[in-house]
């Protein structure tokens, strides 16, 4: 097959890629390098099935660079990290944020219904904003903001939504949305400010591990292989269009749980330091319920808490 998959050369997308190519298929990545990496793809290029498009999905596509069939569409493009490039503000390109979900969105569901594509859009946990409900399904329908920090991601992820839906609803294309919760591992970057990366890169400088708050807000961490397990898993599975799913893990931790294990894993030094200051609208609490993923799909996660920490400490340190 044909495979489209926008950012592509991002944290997930890049695993996503080197999936999809190990299983035989044609891989036109477009990214426009914002916030993925070059370095991510470096290997796949070598393939002859791999083909890499510069390219902005918000704006024109370069539609000579294409296909003439396109069977499949994953549209992962957008900046995801709560301080990408930038340790003051939610994130550090809120327009090029918005843009990509919601034209860049529109831009890729026109493509998918021109070919006549399967298209999935990843969304995220965070269109369950600050959650009264615990874990989250998906008919939750969530408790955010519009207008607060954290919204030019939030939001625009839900108004993503909404276009996928009309375009299954209305157009009759195939449709998937798939709502992405706390994921790591190797490939994600050093700058985006995620938990889990800054709290590896702290403990193997010895430096300070950093928590914001005081440490007894929970997350639950999914390891990348098998998150992208799920995506492709619910890309290939007929009969669900216009389906949405949660995919991540239901080991729930508290922050400062995870500060420790990563600091142990790491055998590290560092002191690990608590500060009162939640940032604007952080959730307490992040857990999806994944019923719904494992009687569709038959899926839910397989890499524990301690091999996906390991792995990915090791990769850091091999590349750093």
């Amino acid at each position: 097959m044909n495979i489209l998959i926008t950012g592509g050369a991002g944290f997930i997308g890049s695993h996503l890629c080197e999936r999809l190519l190990a299983d035989w298929h044609y891989i036109y990545c477009i990214d426009n390098l914002s916030t993925g990496s070059r370095s991510n793809i470096s290997s796949l290029e070598k393939n002859e099935h791999f083909i890499f498009i510069n390219a902005d999905v918000s704006s024109e596509l370069p539609v000579d660079a294409l296909p003439k069939q396109i069977d499949r569409i994953y549209h992962l493009a957008s900046p995801a990290s709560p301080n990408h490039h930038s340790p003051i503000s939610y994130h550090a390109l809120p327009m090029e944020t918005m843009m990509v979900n919601t034209v860049g969105t529109h831009n890729m569901l026109k493509l998918a219904q021109k070919y006549n594509a399967r298209f999935l859009f990843t969304s995220t946990s965070e269109i369950y904003g600050e959650p009264l409900e615990h874990p989250q399904k998906e008919s939750y329908r969530g408790n955010v903001s519009t207008t607060g920090p954290r919204s030019v991601y939030d939001e625009a992820k839900r108004f993503g939504e909404t276009l996928t839906a009309y375009y299954q609803r209305e157009k009759k294309v195939d449709t998937r949305i798939v709502r992405i919760f706390n994921t790591y591992g190797p490939h994600m970057s050093d700058n985006d400010m995620r938990m889990s990366v800054l709290f590896m890169q702290q403990a193997l400088k010895n430096e300070p591990i950093t928590i914001f708050g005081d440490g007894t807000q929970t997350r639950s961490l999914c390891f990348v292989e098998d998150l992208v397990d799920g995506l492709v898993k619910f890309m290939e599975h007929d009969d669900l269009a216009g389906e949405i799913i949660n995919l991540g893990s239901t080991d729930e931790k508290t922050v400062l749980e995870y500060a420790q294990l990563i600091k142990s894993i790491a055998k590290s030094e560092s002191e690990i330091t608590v500060t009162e200051k939640l940032p604007v609208d952080d959730p307490k609490q992040r857990k999806p319920d994944i019923t719904k993923a494992k009687e569709l799909l038959g899926w839910e996660p397989k890499t524990s808490i301690e091999d996906g920490i390991k792995k990915t400490i090791d990769h850091i340190r091999t590349n750093s």
